[in-house]
């Protein structure tokens, strides 16, 4: 057993510094403590590959983009290196998700398809087609998450994916009444995507009426 000269303490294990002060051991290491963990190597691997390509791919954007002057055919003006820095950056937080410990497929679902929305309006402001994303890709995209939250909640039996769920009725109804109040009518993609949020939330406390009302109690502390 290892001994840490400065600390007094003996540490078990193949440990070679003190867990307090850092300080290398004294004395003959032991079997290990912990199993080692090849695949979060693997993915911590895997993840510095990706982050050294995206900022390699970012740099030499910003490089062609400002240096050179190269431009998008149409769009004169534009520093497309600066949409694919929010590409880049939204990429690399869903990523950081996906990885995250504790995140269930639904929250990875939901917030993949957020940040991918996010990043899809900032370009359509700049590309010009704000309208067609607002009345068709946006609401598509939020009715396709609520049906995927639907089958997660329906197949899992911990409970950890009906909060998403139950989120998706906010998701298709307040946007789509706040553009019914705004604009005075209600487009279609958007009038779909109300509808199947309120259907599905009526499909979930009939096939799972008891976890939506346990769900309700513990986020309301009813």
């Amino acid at each position: 057993m290892r001994k840490c000269p400065y600390c007094n303490v003996k540490i078990a294990g193949d440990l070679t510094k003190c867990p307090l002060c850092q300080s290398k051991l004294s004395g003959t290491g032991e079997a290990p403590c912990y199993p080692k963990f090849e695949a979060q190597k693997k993915r911590s691997l895997f993840y510095k590959i990706q982050l050294f390509l995206a900022w390699g791919l970012l740099i030499a954007g910003i490089g062609v983009d400002f240096m050179v002057g190269l431009r998008l055919p149409g769009y004169p003006n534009l520093h497309w290196s600066l949409l694919l820095a929010v590409w880049l950056m939204g990429i690399e937080f869903g990523i950081m998700r996906q990885f995250k410990p504790g995140t269930g497929s639904a929250g990875k679902v939901t917030m993949l398809v957020l940040i991918t929305i996010a990043m899809w309006c900032v370009t359509a402001y700049y590309l010009g087609f704000m309208k067609i994303t607002i009345d068709l890709v946006v609401p598509a995209a939020l009715a396709a998450t609520i049906i995927a939250n639907f089958v997660l909640a329906m197949i899992d039996k911990n409970g950890n994916t009906m909060s998403y769920l139950l989120s998706g009725l906010f998701m298709g109804v307040v946007p789509s009444v706040i553009i019914f109040f705004v604009w005075a009518k209600m487009p279609l993609a958007w009038a779909v995507c109300l509808m199947v949020s309120v259907i599905l939330f009526a499909g979930a406390v009939i096939f799972r009426g008891r976890d939506v009302a346990e769900e309700l109690r513990r986020r309301f502390h009813m």
